[in-house]
């Protein structure tokens, strides 16, 4: 694909990302867009919000005509997709994805036969809430996406093209990143937030504070554990030698703290917050 903007473009998932997508690229001009949702109530509302021009009863007659097609699914059915649309796309239609994991995805891709015209993408405008409901038609505007080649002989041209869908069709900000570099660095900054945000609301759970009412410090601290479990089971075993290792440390860091309160070490505690605050303020600047 060598326009910037594709004539027709096919969506498969249109929940916050996918639906996001799709009505984007539909207000910046894609004259075709065929949806997919296994939620058929999903499609429709897609289609009633001009998010898509077509919707698809199959995955396989979503991509006929298409020029790229985006799988906007979690993980597993996304290299489920990827066998069983081989064979069903165009020549030279492109395929691109957006799961938070990137390496067993491009190497599905090339095991598929598909490395010269895959390129990964993950735009890092998630949201933990699910459902077409959730999509915005400017959801990813301005965001990051990070873009990973399959590694292929063509596939530095896919990935360019890609790249370019998102810089001037979506309006985003496309950064080129191996997989493999993707997924160890997404553990820490992702898949560990929301692995620990899991884990502070079972522990709240499991304390059974009835009639409590939870101020913004619980709702704030806990709001990734809100999102769909199936898309997270996925994410964090794909990745799970990373992720546990970003727990692992995180687990020392607990540890550390328990210590200092342990001690009644108040200097200590005092310089343990300190750089923690100076942290997250020093991601707001």
């Amino acid at each position: 694909m060598k326009r910037v903007r594709p004539s027709s473009l096919a969506v498969i998932g249109l929940g916050a990302i996918g639906g996001s997508l799709a009505w984007q690229a539909r207000l910046a001009g894609v004259q075709r867009v065929v949806g997919y949702s296994p939620d058929r109530a999903e499609g429709i509302q897609a289609l009633k919000a001009a998010a898509i021009t077509d919707l698809a009863d199959t995955p396989a007659r979503a991509v006929q005509g298409a020029e790229l097609v985006v799988l906007a699914v979690p993980p597993r059915p996304t290299l489920d997709l990827i066998a069983l649309l081989a064979s069903s796309l165009e020549p030279a239609a492109l395929l691109t994805d957006v799961c938070s994991v990137k390496v067993p995805v491009v190497r599905e891709a090339v095991s598929a036969g598909l490395g010269d015209r895959f390129a990964g993408a993950h735009p890092l405008a998630g949201t933990h809430e699910t459902g077409f409901v959730s999509a915005r038609p400017d959801r990813l505007r301005g965001c990051v996406v990070y873009i990973c080649e399959s590694g292929t002989p063509e596939s530095h041209g896919a990935a360019g093209s890609v790249a370019s869908f998102w810089e001037h069709t979506l309006e985003a900000q496309p950064v080129r990143i191996a997989a493999e570099h993707h997924d160890r660095q997404l553990a820490w900054t992702s898949h560990l937030p929301q692995a620990v945000a899991y884990a502070l609301a079972r522990s709240l759970a499991e304390r059974g504070l009835g009639g409590v009412s939870y101020g913004s410090g619980v709702r704030d601290t806990t709001r990734l554990a809100g999102s769909n479990p199936d898309l997270w089971v996925d994410i964090l075993l794909y990745n799970a030698p990373a992720v546990s290792e970003a727990l692992a440390q995180t687990e020392a860091q607990v540890t550390e703290l328990r210590r200092l309160l342990a001690n009644g070490d108040a200097p200590g505690l005092r310089a343990y917050l300190r750089a923690a605050q100076s942290f997250r303020q020093g991601i707001d600047r």
